[in-house]
C-alpha cells in the first residue's frame, strides 16, 4: 500500500513537474511544436537557407521587441517603436546622402534621434503625467510625419558603408543575425546584471512601493524609454541596411509584432517579469509563422487571422501561469540554480531541435518536383481591387499553363516583401513575379534571387539595381500626362484643381505625378490649388476631399492617381461630381470604371491589370524554362471616357 502511494505521489509529482515546466517555457515549447509542425508540412522549410532567412526576418522585431522588453517589465508601453526606427533611418540616410555629413557622424545623430524620442515619452509620462498609451501613440504620429517631413515621402539611398549591415559575412552568415544576437546580449545583461534592470522589475512589480523604497521612478522612466528609443534607431537601421533606403513609411506596425514578441516570449503586460530569450523566442515563433505560411502558399489575410490566434494564446497562457503560480520569470531567473536549470531547457530544446532536423530532412529526401511550374507571385498589396485584379489574371493563366502559382501580400510594407521574395529564393521557385512595394527597396531580395539562379519578372513596376528577366508594365509616367490633356480639354484649358496623391514614397504615385504635372506644362490656365497624399485608399480619399472642399470650394477638376481615391472624391462632392467637377482616375478597376459609365467620373486613365498578370506569368514560365523573353513588355494604357467605357475590357 505505501508503495502504491509513493509511486501514486511520484507520478502525481512528475505530473506536476511537467506541467509547470510547460508553463514556465510555453514559449519554447509553442517554438519546438512549430518547427516540427513546418518540417513536416513543407519540405522546403529545413533547408539552411532558409533557416537562415528565419533568422534574418527575425533580426529587426526582436530587435525592436529588446527595448520593448524593457518598458513592457516595467508595466509600461511603447508604440511609437516603429515610427522612431523609420524616422531613425531615415536622418541617417538624409544627413550622409543629402548633407554630406560624414557617415559616421550620421549614425550617431540617428542613435540620438532614437534616443531623444524615447526621452520625450518618458517626459511625457514621468512629468506629464500622461499615460504611457497616449504618449508614445502622439510619438508614433510624430515620428512618421517626421520621417516623411525629411524625406518628402521618398525612399532615400543609404549610404553604401552602413548598407553592409545588411549583407553577410563569409558569404552564409547574416550580419543582421549577429547585430540580433549581440543587442539580446545587452538586453540580458542590463535586466539580470545591472541597477536599471532590478529598477524596472521593481517598478512593474509595485511602482509605488519602488518609489516607498527610495527608487527614482521618474528618472528611471526616463532611462527605460531612452533604452527604447536607442533599441528602436538601432533596429531602423538594420531594416534600411536590408532594403538600402531609408523608407519613410518603413516598420509601420512593427511596434505591434515587438510588443507581440514581447508577450509571446513570457513576459506580463501587467509588468514585472520579462527576459531576452523569452523575447527572442517570441520573435522566432513570429518569423517561424509567416516564413512557414508563405512556404505553404496559405493566404496573407489567413495569416493575419493565425497570427492574431497566437497571441491571444499567448496572453492565456501568461494568465494561465499566473493564476497556477508559475515562477515568476524574473524571478526565476535569478533564484539559486535558476539560471542553470534554464541552460539545461535550453540544452535539452536544441538537442530536440536538432533531432527534428535530422529526421526531418530524411523523411523530405527525394522530393524533387519540376520547380520549373512553379511561380511565386509578391503583391504589393491585395487590399486594393487594381491588384486583386492582377492576381485574378495571374491565377487565370496559371491554371492554363499548369503552373503552381504561389501568391503573398506584402500589405505595402518593403520590408514584408523583402522576406516574401527570400522565401521565395529559398524555396527553389523555377521563377518569381514581383510587383514591388518600392524599386529600389526591392532591389537586394532581387539580386538573392539572381545569385540563385532565379529569374525574376517585375509587373506594373520595376526593380532598381536589380537584373530582371522581363517588365510587364503600363507606362506610368504617360499615363499621367494623358490624365493632364483630358482635363485640360474637359475644362478647356483653364480652371481650378486639386490632386489626389497616392503612398508617399511608391513609385506609381511618384510617376503619376510626375507625368501629370508635366503633361499641365502645356496648359498654364490650369491652377493646381492642393495636392494632398489619401494613400490610395478609398475612405482616406473621402476624408481629405472633404477637408479641402472647405478651402476650395470653387473647384472645377480633381486628378486622383488611382481610382480608390478618385471614387472617395466622388463621394465627398456629391452632385457635384460629374457637373460642376470633373473627376479624372488612374487604373480602370471595375468600379472606376462604372463612375465613369454613370457620369459621376469624368474619365479614368485605364491600365489592364488583368492582362498584366495573364503576360507577367506567362513570360515568368518562359523564363524558367530559358526561352527567350522581351525585356519590356508594355500593356496598352488608355483614357476611358464615358464614350468609350463600354468597348474597354479591363
Amino acid at each position: 500500500m505505501a508503495t502504491d502511494t509513493l509511486k501514486s505521489t511520484t507520478g502525481a509529482s512528475g505530473a506536476s513537474a511537467v506541467r509547470r515546466l510547460l508553463l514556465d517555457n510555453g514559449a519554447l515549447t509553442a517554438l519546438i511544436a512549430l518547427v516540427i509542425a513546418m518540417s513536416a508540412l513543407s519540405g522546403d522549410f529545413l533547408t539552411t537557407d532558409n533557416l537562415l532567412n528565419i533568422g534574418v526576418q527575425a533580426a529587426v522585431t526582436a530587435i525592436l521587441a529588446f527595448g520593448v522588453t524593457f518598458v513592457i517589465v516595467s508595466a509600461g508601453i511603447d508604440l511609437s517603436v516603429g515610427s522612431v526606427a523609420a524616422l531613425s533611418a531615415t536622418v541617417l540616410a538624409w544627413t550622409a546622402t543629402s548633407q554630406g555629413v560624414p557617415v559616421w557622424i550620421a549614425v550617431i545623430l540617428a542613435i540620438a534621434t532614437g534616443i531623444a524620442c524615447g526621452l520625450v515619452n518618458g517626459v511625457l509620462i514621468s512629468y506629464g503625467k500622461l499615460p504611457p498609451f497616449i504618449a508614445t501613440l502622439a510619438m508614433l504620429s510624430v515620428g512618421r510625419g517626421l520621417s516623411l517631413v525629411i524625406s518628402q515621402g521618398s525612399p532615400i539611398a543609404f549610404p553604401e558603408s552602413v548598407s553592409h549591415l545588411g549583407d553577410t559575412l563569409g558569404g552564409w552568415l547574416p550580419v543582421p543575425v549577429l547585430v540580433m544576437v549581440v543587442m539580446g546580449l545587452i538586453t540580458a545583461l542590463i535586466l539580470g546584471r545591472t541597477y536599471i534592470g532590478r529598477s524596472m522589475y521593481a517598478i512593474g512589480g509595485n511602482e509605488e512601493a519602488a518609489r516607498l523604497s527610495g527608487l527614482r521612478v521618474k528618472r528611471q522612466k526616463l532611462a527605460i524609454y531612452a533604452l527604447s528609443g536607442l533599441f528602436a534607431a538601432a533596429a531602423g537601421i538594420v531594416l534600411a541596411s536590408r532594403l538600402s533606403s531609408a523608407q519613410p513609411q518603413a516598420a509601420q506596425g512593427y511596434e505591434l509584432d515587438a510588443i507581440a514578441a514581447v508577450v509571446i516570449g513570457g513576459a506580463s503586460l501587467a509588468g514585472g517579469t520579462g527576459k531576452a530569450s523569452g523575447t527572442l523566442i517570441g520573435a522566432l515563433i513570429l518569423a517561424v509563422l509567416r516564413n512557414g505560411l508563405n512556404l505553404l502558399s496559405v493566404s496573407a489575410f489567413w495569416q493575419q487571422v493565425v497570427i492574431g490566434v497566437v497571441i491571444a494564446l499567448a496572453v492565456l497562457l501568461d494568465t494561465l501561469r499566473r493564476k497556477a503560480g508559475a515562477t515568476p520569470v524574473a524571478a526565476g531567473a535569478g533564484a539559486p540554480g535558476g539560471r542553470g536549470k534554464q541552460a539545461a531547457t535550453y540544452i535539452i530544446a536544441a538537442v530536440v531541435a536538432a533531432a527534428i532536423v535530422g529526421a526531418m530532412s530524411f523523411l523530405h529526401n527525394g522530393s524533387s518536383s519540376s520547380a520549373t511550374k512553379k511561380v511565386g507571385l509578391s503583391l504589393s498589396t491585395l487590399n486594393n481591387p487594381f491588384f486583386v485584379q492582377i492576381e485574378a489574371g495571374a491565377k487565370a493563366e496559371a491554371k492554363k499553363l499548369g503552373v503552381d502559382l504561389t501568391v503573398t501580400d506584402a500589405q505595402n510594407d518593403a520590408s514584408q516583401q523583402a522576406n516574401q521574395l527570400q522565401n521565395f529564393t529559398s524555396s527553389g521557385l523555377g521563377s518569381i513575379i514581383v510587383n514591388p512595394v518600392d524599386s529600389d527597396a526591392a532591389g537586394p531580395a532581387v539580386r538573392s534571387a539572381n545569385k540563385a539562379g532565379i529569374p525574376v519578372v517585375g509587373v506594373d513596376r520595376g526593380v532598381n539595381k536589380a537584373d530582371t528577366a522581363a517588365l510587364v508594365a503600363s507606362d506610368n509616367i504617360a499615363g499621367g500626362k494623358l490624365g493632364a490633356k483630358a482635363m485640360a480639354e474637359k475644362l478647356g484649358g483653364k480652371g481650378k484643381i486639386v490632386i489626389l496623391q497616392g503612398l508617399a514614397g511608391t513609385s506609381a504615385s511618384r510617376e503619376r505625378g510626375a507625368g501629370f504635372a508635366e503633361g499641365l506644362k502645356a496648359y498654364p490656365g490650369i491652377e493646381v490649388v492642393a495636392r494632398q497624399p489619401a494613400d490610395f485608399d478609398r475612405t482616406k480619399g473621402l476624408d481629405v476631399m472633404t477637408n479641402l472642399l472647405q478651402a476650395h470650394p470653387d473647384i472645377q477638376g480633381v486628378f486622383a492617381e488611382n481610382d480608390e481615391m478618385a471614387l472617395g472624391a466622388v463621394k465627398a462632392l456629391g452632385s457635384k461630381a460629374g457637373t460642376s467637377v470633373s473627376v479624372i482616375g488612374f487604373d480602370g478597376e471595375p468600379d472606376g470604371l462604372k463612375a465613369v459609365e454613370d457620369g459621376t467620373m469624368y474619365a479614368s486613365v485605364a491600365q489592364q491589370p488583368k492582362e498584366l498578370g495573364r503576360i507577367a506569368v506567362e513570360n515568368a514560365l518562359n523564363a524558367a524554362e530559358g526561352k527567350k523573353v522581351d525585356k519590356t513588355v508594355m500593356v496598352p494604357v488608355k483614357v476611358v471616357t464615358k464614350e468609350n467605357v463600354a468597348g474597354f475590357g479591363g
